[in-house]
């Protein structure tokens, strides 16, 4: 075990002394030693309960013959992070949870991690970090929020974003949009549709590093401590027997984990993490491999936002993702059941799985749609790509044409939406917000849903070289590649261009002749960057496109 070094030699006597004020004693030198990394923190809903989390998790490895040593990473909630400075940290926050894992682990000889984690980017932080360690490792999830009620219906954290736009349209009175703010999100946990964060936690069943249930079973739900308590015998049976995560995590879980994602119409933000928890692995992934996916896999669950009134919890009492796992693949080609997991191999994590509602996981014989709910769009405007949740798109809003109208940031934009400037018909198009550029890609949750809100969802698109919060729904392109500030065409986007969008054919082109654009390009003036100090200035210097999953390049 890497942590023998220690225990054993006699140069290292000094560090066991520092061992035993840290309660390890004689016996427990013979133990591996197993970290618990813990995302807790009390500025996130979905993590306010993960202490308990841990005290369990460190239990059952104690129980197991394992020493258990936790330690905390950060958390940034995207919700409360939307709209004002705080988002420009959220993606980035990424990269030092997946640092500071490493640091600990590597500082420290662990011979083991459990990782938990549950919101936005403490999920691909994580397993980021899992397959760059690669040493053996379980992650779990502290669970999904319960839905709300409000007004006698389900609700969630995105009723009352778009409620802000039902507001200011006078479709809704203070007493409604109260309402919603108060009763929106009931219970800890992650925000309750398949946004980021969930979608994330389902994916981590498929790659095969947690346990079946992992994305599903409500945070306040009793069944999630029979969860907590099996990660321990778990990873010291995978310490002593050296599985690592690169054992079991391989090119084929990442396309099964895309076929699960577009046939529950999963976040868009997929498209960034599990390039770059492939990368840490040294596994190249195109984002052209999503579009071949998604082709033949069909989309078979539509969940908030795509579907308002069905929620996680409805995934989980419909046999959740096993069971989703179990119908695509009575389809020849769509998933690889051979793939290797922490419970042995994903054909024996999801035996016995099966559809209990096909109204919420529809069987094969009738899906949603034949085509999965994630595309990549190429063109002009976008030559390494951009991503849109067609599943959440209103079929007339496929194929769209329409003038630009063009905004520096999206605060500029929301103003304008919110002032009801813009009309039907238009693309907004919000720039210099990718990587660098934001800096931190940040999410566009505010106007999008204000669009929405406003009734303009079906007459109105919006692109982006940022990002999108896994709430989002309607004609949203974002990712565009490469972005603004990296000289894209993007940034030469002009009010009044005509902007062409096929969805089905996977094109998105700004209707200007290539000579213009050549022209437009060569009078761009070099980007001045938003931050000069502190860790934004230094993640802006290294961050690299969105094709890429925004990994910090390191040949910069």
């Amino acid at each position: 075990m890497r942590s023998d070094y220690l225990k054993t030699a006699v140069e290292t006597a000094g560090n066991r002394s520092l061992l035993r004020r840290c309660g390890v004693d004689k016996a427990d030198l013979k133990k591996p030693f197993i970290g618990i990394a813990n995302s807790f923190t009390e500025t996130v809903p979905g993590h306010v309960h993960l202490q308990k989390v841990g005290r369990i998790v460190k239990d059952s490895i104690e129980k197991a013959g394992g020493v258990a040593f936790e330690f905390n990473t950060i958390a940034v909630c995207d919700g409360i992070a939307m709209g004002h400075r705080g988002m420009h940290f959220s993606l980035p926050s990424r990269e030092l949870i997946a640092d500071s894992v490493e640091t600990m682990a590597e500082a420290h000889l662990l011979d083991g991690l459990v990782l938990i984690g549950n919101c936005d980017k403490t999920v691909p932080g994580m397993l980021m970090a899992a397959m760059r360690l690669n040493i053996p490792a379980v992650y779990v999830s502290g669970g999904p929020m319960a839905a709300g009620r409000c007004g006698g219906k389900s609700c969630d954290l995105i009723s009352v974003f778009e409620g802000v736009g039902a507001f200011e349209q006078k479709k809704i009175s203070q007493k409604d949009l109260d309402e919603l703010e108060d009763k929106a999100c009931p219970t800890e946990g992650s925000c309750a549709g398949m946004f980021t964060a969930n979608t994330m936690n389902c994916l981590a069943e498929v790659l095969g590093l947690a346990f079946p249930g992992n994305g599903t079973i409500l945070a306040v739900d009793p069944r999630r401590e029979k969860l907590y308590r099996a990660t321990g015998p778990k990873i010291v049976e995978l310490v002593k027997k050296n599985i690592c995560p690169r054992d079991l995590v391989t090119k084929k879980s990442f396309d099964n984990a895309f076929a699960v994602d577009v046939a529950l119409g999963g976040s868009t933000n997929t498209t960034l993490h599990l390039p770059a928890i492939a990368a840490e692995g040294g596994i190249d992934y195109p984002l052209k491999r999503i579009n071949e996916i998604a082709k033949k896999t069909p989309y078979l669950a539509k969940i908030s936002p795509s579907d308002p009134t069905v929620h996680i919890e409805d995934l989980d009492r419909a046999g959740g993702v096993s069971a989703v796992i179990a119908e695509l693949a009575k389809k020849s080609g769509v998933v690889d059941l051979t793939a290797k997991t922490i419970s042995g191999s994903l054909k024996s994590q999801i035996a016995g799985a099966k559809i209990r509602d096909p109204k919420i996981i529809h069987p094969l014989t009738s899906p949603i749609s034949p085509e999965g709910a994630l595309k990549v769009l190429f063109g002009n405007l976008a030559p390494k790509g951009s991503v849109v949740k067609s599943g959440g798109v209103d079929p007339k809003m496929l194929k769209f044409k329409g003038k630009a109208k063009v905004f520096d940031s999206q605060e500029a934009s929301l103003a304008a939406i919110l002032a009801g400037k813009i009309k039907a018909g238009d693309v907004v198009v919000i720039r210099f917000e990718g990587p660098r550029g934001g800096p931190g890609m940040v999410e566009m949750l505010s106007p999008t849903a204000a669009i929405v809100g406003m009734g303009l969802g079906d007459k109105v698109a919006l692109l982006t070289d940022g990002r999108f919060s896994g709430g989002t729904r309607g004609a949203c392109i974002g990712h565009i590649s490469p972005e603004a500030a990296s000289g894209g065409v993007i940034a030469v986007v002009k009010n009044g261009d005509e902007i062409a969008i096929d969805i089905p054919a996977g094109k998105l082109e700004l209707r200007v002749p290539a000579v213009e654009i050549s022209a437009r390009l060569k009078k761009l003036k070099p980007f001045i960057p938003k931050i000069k100090t502190g860790w934004l200035a230094r993640y802006q210097k290294f961050a690299s496109s969105a094709d890429r999953g925004a990994v910090l390049d390191l040949e910069c």
